[in-house]
């Protein structure tokens, strides 16, 4: 979020164009957790997980929740910050302790996540899934078409 203007300018790269890509990623990634199957194929259900297959997914729910799409708003949250000194350093403050606040939320629900899933069952960790999941490929079409509703003004101009 701090150096997200000095990134953006180095490789070239308007704003529009993080936010469609962003909202891209984010409606894709969501999308396919929506429509995803849930049955099992009993014929891998008995299959063999080495240590290997467990770290390779250990930060799955990580790169869910700092993925892509979050570095894309990052971004875009640091690009649209005043450059004077007062209100930037205002800015800073306020975005790290919300940025604190939501670490802290993020590894409660990570940490409750169990007791959670046992306490809902099968069905309603699947409508929850399935609900948050629709919420965020809104939230990505939102995301997206802020970006091309600017790259088409561009257009006209």
């Amino acid at each position: 979020m701090v150096v997200g203007t000095h990134i953006l300018s180095f490789f070239g790269i308007s704003l529009p164009v993080v936010q469609a890509g962003g909202g891209l990623i984010v409606v894709s990634t969501r999308w396919a957790m929506l429509t995803r199957s849930d049955q099992v194929d009993r014929g891998q259900s008995h299959q063999a997980v080495t240590q290997e297959d467990i770290l390779r997914n250990a930060f799955y729910p990580l790169t869910l929740t700092v993925g892509p799409g979050s570095i894309s708003i990052a971004i875009t949250l640091g690009a649209n910050e005043p450059r004077h000194l007062g209100a930037n350093v205002v800015a800073l403050i306020s975005a790290a302790v919300v940025a604190a606040l939501i670490a802290v939320t993020i590894y409660l629900c990570y940490g409750y996540s169990a007791r959670l899933a046992a306490a809902v069952g099968p069905s309603g960790m699947n409508v929850i899934l399935r609900l948050s999941s629709f919420l965020l490929v809104c939230i990505g079409v939102q995301i997206l078409w802020n970006g091309v509703s600017a790259l088409v003004k561009t257009l006209n101009a």
